[in-house]
């Protein structure tokens, strides 16, 4: 069982946390993603940008550069198709435009609606696993040797409520993403020997994102938080002076309020 803990109520970012860091976030075209690159630039990143989608990249690339924040990297790669090749590529360019990296962020998702086990057919059993487990950990392996590299690095893991708690019609997703938990623990245990490198989960609970629109269609959201409102603890697990442990689970559901995370107004 992984460990938990929330975040403290006295952690507030400094306001150029990350500077000449380098960090990638996966999954940063819209959502948690998005709000997680904003804030990264905020504090002083720079930011890879990972997505499906060259539009969505594009209009956060824009975001950033407009609020002054450092120019950032766009990699647009389709995970439900990606190969070894593929990262391992992604992981060379980011040596070779950039120098370093400092961290990690898999926010990148495939859900689809709900629907019970009978339903669910192999492939999209393999296609939810492609992009919300198998990714994350070819991404791991790829860039390992870069942020090993670096002062402080830390790779962080986006989970969702229904992996501590599966339930009917959660299937393939719920499945993955308990999955993808159980990775940041093995992860952190062979990891043990590197003092510089750490690897955690965040568990958001529920925001106004893409994701929740499309597993509860009827839902109010405008009684959710935003994205926004959980960029605090993506910058505690990347923040040098911020999470030192790793291997461990950082609930965000009961989080104090949001504060000086310079992180987006908005959500996609």
């Amino acid at each position: 069982m992984i460990d938990t803990q929330r975040l403290p109520d006295a952690y507030r970012p400094a306001a150029d946390c990350l500077r000449g860091r380098v960090v990638m976030i996966t999954g940063a075209g819209q959502g948690l993603g998005r709000a997680a690159a904003l804030a990264c630039a905020a504090h002083g990143a720079q930011v890879v940008l990972h997505g499906k989608r060259q539009k969505k990249l594009d209009a956060v690339y824009d975001e950033i550069v407009a609020a002054g924040g450092p120019e950032p990297v766009i990699f647009p790669l389709d995970l439900a198709k990606a190969n070894d090749g593929d990262f391992q590529s992604m992981a060379a360019a980011i040596a070779g435009q950039l120098g370093r990296l400092d961290g990690l962020v898999h926010c990148a998702v495939q859900v689809d609606q709900l629907r019970p086990l009978d339903d669910e057919t192999v492939e999209r059993w393999l296609a939810v696993l492609r992009v919300n487990l198998v990714a994350a950990a070819a991404l791991n392996r790829a860039c390992r040797p870069l942020l090993q590299a670096s002062p402080s690095a830390s790779v962080v893991a986006t989970i969702e409520t229904h992996a501590l708690a599966p339930s009917a019609f959660w299937g393939s997703f719920a499945l993955s993403k308990q999955a993808l938990l159980s990775l940041v623990a093995v992860q952190a245990h062979e990891w043990r020997v590197l003092d510089n490198l750490r690897i955690n989960a965040l568990l958001p609970g529920p925001v106004a994102s893409p994701q929740r629109n499309r597993t509860h269609p009827a839902e109010d959201a405008s009684s959710l938080p935003g994205p926004e409102a959980i960029a605090s603890g993506y910058l505690y697990l990347l923040d040098p002076a911020g999470m030192a442990a790793s291997g461990r689970l950082l609930d965000m559901t009961q989080a104090p309020a949001a504060s000086g995370t310079g992180s987006a107004t908005g959500t996609r």
